[in-house]
Formats: C-alpha cells, structure tokens, sequence
C-alpha cells in the first residue's frame, strides 16, 4: 500500500496551499454569486435596446446569428461554461499527473482566469460579447485551476491529517471570499445614488474586477511558498509532450476508474448529495424573493452570514471529524441539511430574522460537509492520478449540478409552489446519506492502493 504522507511538508508550504483557496474564493462570491449576473444582463440588455434599469426588457441579442432573449444571455453562458468544464477539467488532471511540475499549471489557470476577470474593466457600453467570452474563459479556468489545487492535498498531509488540513483550507476560503465580498458591497452602499443607474452598472464592473486583482495578487504566496511534488507517473511517457499526453490520458483514466468501482461508488454518492448542496445555494435567493417577498439587503446580508460562518463550520466540523472520522461527520451534516431543507418550509413570509437564522443553519455545515468530502476522497484516488482523479471529482462538483434545479422547477411546475419544491431536495440528501453510508471506505481505501486513517 501506498502512503503518500509528507512527514517534514513545512507549515509554510501548507500555508501556501491554504492560501490559494483564500485567493480564488473571491471569484465564487464577489463575481459569480452577487455581481457579475446582474452585470451582463443588463449590459446585454442594453444591447438589446433596452433603457438601463427598465423593469421588463423583450428586446434581444444575436451572437454569432443566433437570436438570443436579453435575459436568457447569461444563463445560457452557464450553461456553455459547465459544458466545456465538463470537457476541459478531466484533460486537466491529466495533464497535471504527467507534467513534472504543477505549479506552471496553477499559474498558468489561475492567471488566466483571474486576467480574464481583469479584464471586464473593458466590458462598458453594448460589449455583451466581451463579457460573455471573459466570463466562460474565467470560469473554465477557475475549475482547472481548483483541479491543480486540489491535486497537491495528498501530498501535504498523511491520512489521519488529511481532514483537518482539508478544513482548514475550505475555512479560509470562505472567510477570504467574504472579506473581498463585504468590503464591496459596503464600497457599492457608501459611492451608489439611488436612480443613478449608470454609476450602479459602473460599480459593479469595479467590483467584478477587484476579484480579478485579489485572485492574482493572493496566487503570489501559494506559487511561492508550495513545493513540486513530483508523481510516480509525471513524464513517464516519451515521445510526445505534455498536453497530447493528457488527451491520451483522458481515456485511460476512464478506463482506469471502472478498475476502483468502490472509489467510483463515491464519486456517485458525492454527486447525488452535493447536487442538493449546490441546489440549495443556488436557489436560496429565489426562494427568499419570491415565496418569502424579502429585500434585496436581506439577502445580502444573509449571503455575508453564510460566508462568514463557513468559516466557523468548516472548522468546527474539522474538529469533530478528529473524533468519529471524516465519513460520520459528513453524514451527520447531510442530516443537519435535512433539518435546514425542512426549515425552510415553514419560514414566515415577509420576515428576515427566519431566513437570516436559515442561512446560519446554511453555514455552518456548508463548508464542513464539502471540505471533508474532498479530504475523504483523497484517500481513494491511487498515488499519482490525483490530477485526473480530482479532473472527475470536480465534474461531480460543477458538471452535474443541474440535477437539482430540474427537480425543482419540476416540482415547482406541478405544485406552483417554491416551498414544496425546496422541500423535494430532501430525496438528494437521503439517497446521497444512504450511499456514502454504503461505501467501505476502509476495504475502498486499501483498493486504491492507499493507507487508510486511524478514523473513517
């Protein structure tokens, strides 16, 4: 069996790789989660020959020929987006398992997305186009740059450290995420005027680009301080280079997953419950605008709570999965999430103290149940394939999170009801619970040729 323990790795090195989650945080908050929506469909719609700030917009767009309603321009962009993760993340692992050093290839993705980010000083006026592209070229190098990352974790910490380690690094991502976040929003409350549409649009965009800056800046520190950790199959293929490596690679992962069913077993559990973690982020705000009638401060204000509680959570869980191992703590938060689903059934209309209270439940087991989950994994991918391993890991993060929100506007369909379809995201966190307590993490863990922790 292998242990991939780094018995000496230097605080300063595990620092390092904390760091990166601190820096790339700013992007999933500041510009995914709050600003850049809002941003691109109004400078789309303002193409579309609409006034800035009109309640209703009908006009439309046509890149590259294809008429394309104003509003439905960004979400469609999502959608490109995961489609191409889907492609590029798994080629990306690859890639990272046979390069000799990965730190390249973290520049190299996080540069990218961070200048592309950058970059959206420039989308003014009508350049929807502009932003569209910046955006999918972001974000597809966000998930490469995550599968880079997360490929570095085995090799910092041995199996009974990998939990903390992992916690520690989720925590202070969300803390940095919603430092950047709340320091924008209180620079957008301060230099806004109420009907200066225009100067609200202009804010936005600056915002969207100090998440740019804070992602590059912050990358600084993990380049410098991690070590190469060089794989037991890094350049043992000769005669071509690196990246057609990774195209032939690709395949053979694929083939290579189907030799580890238990870790496969995993990958199918983890999608089933984080497709209803996702979901419920995802569609928190609608459910708080539309069935609750809440404002738009209250949202975020409970955004910033979550953020900043994750922190705590991720932490806190950390620290309990110390005691009963890291695959009872995970599911004891998919319990938790069930107790928060089924609170928000009965959440008062029109009152954001609940929801406020809803969004502490949020995260405190948001950042807990997603960092363990990546440490857990860890233990099931054989020594020198994290790369692709984690290519696939991240899929099951970002390419198949639309499971969740098609059970939810289907049921929302059926009962014209937001409080009954989010309640219909318990089957997620129930069919994901009963698999992950399926899985023989210990008998998954020797079969991938790993040692496994003191406690599971």
């Amino acid at each position: 069996m292998t242990d991939t323990t780094a018995p000496r790795v230097a605080r300063r090195e595990r620092t390092g790789w904390y760091l990166y989650d601190w820096a790339n945080s700013a992007f999933s908050t500041t510009v995914i989660t709050v600003f850049l929506g809002p941003f691109l469909t109004s400078v789309t719609e303002q193409a579309a020959g609409c006034a800035l700030g009109a309640d209703e917009c009908h006009g439309r767009v046509y890149p590259l020929g294809v008429s394309v309603a104003a509003g439905s321009y960004f979400p469609y962009l999502v959608s490109l987006s995961v489609l191409l993760t889907v492609v590029v993340l798994p080629i990306m692992g690859a890639v990272a398992d046979r390069a000799t050093r990965k730190k390249p290839l973290l520049a190299a993705a996080a540069f990218t997305g961070a200048g592309a980010t950058i970059a959206m000083a420039f989308v003014t006026g009508e350049r929807y186009l502009l932003g569209g592209a910046l955006f999918v070229v972001a974000n597809v190098a966000f998930g490469a740059s995550v599968v880079v990352y997360n490929s570095f974790l085995p090799w910092l910490a041995g199996p009974d450290e990998r939990d903390k380690v992992s916690s520690r690094g989720w925590a202070l991502g969300y803390l940095g995420g919603g430092v950047l976040l709340l320091l924008n929003l209180v620079v957008v409350t301060v230099l806004s005027v109420d009907g200066d549409g225009q100067r609200t649009l202009d804010l936005a965009r600056w915002c969207i680009v100090s998440a740019g800056v804070w992602w590059a800046l912050f990358t600084l520190l993990p380049l410098r301080w991690l070590r190469e950790h060089p794989s037991p199959v890094s350049g043992a293929r000769t005669g071509g280079n690196v990246l057609t490596d990774g195209f032939r690679e690709l395949a053979g992962t694929v083939r290579r997953l189907r030799a580890y069913p238990l870790t496969l077993f995993f990958l199918v559990a983890y999608l089933v419950y984080n497709d209803g973690i996702q979901t419920v982020i995802a569609l928190a705000s609608q459910f708080g605008t539309e069935e609750l009638r809440l404002e738009q401060s209250t949202l975020i204000v409970t955004i910033l709570i979550v953020q900043f509680l994750a922190f705590g959570g991720a932490l806190l869980l950390g620290r309990i999965a110390e005691h009963i191992g890291a695959r009872r703590t995970v599911l004891l938060s998919l319990v938790l999430w069930l107790l928060v689903i089924l609170g928000a059934f009965w959440l008062p209309e029109g009152e954001p103290v609940p929801f406020m209270l809803l969004g502490v439940g949020i995260g405190l087991v948001l950042g807990g149940s997603q960092a363990l989950s990546r440490s857990l994994f860890s233990q099931l991918i054989p020594a020198g394939r994290e790369g692709e391993y984690y290519g696939f890991y991240e899929i099951s993060d970002k390419g198949t999170s639309w499971l969740g929100p098609l059970a939810f506007g289907l049921v929302f369909q059926l009962t014209n009801s937001y409080r009954i379809g989010i309640v219909s995201l318990v089957v997620f966190f129930v069919l994901g619970g009963i698999l992950l307590a399926m899985v023989p993490m210990r008998r998954a863990i020797v079969a991938a040729g790993n040692t496994p922790p003191r406690l599971l």
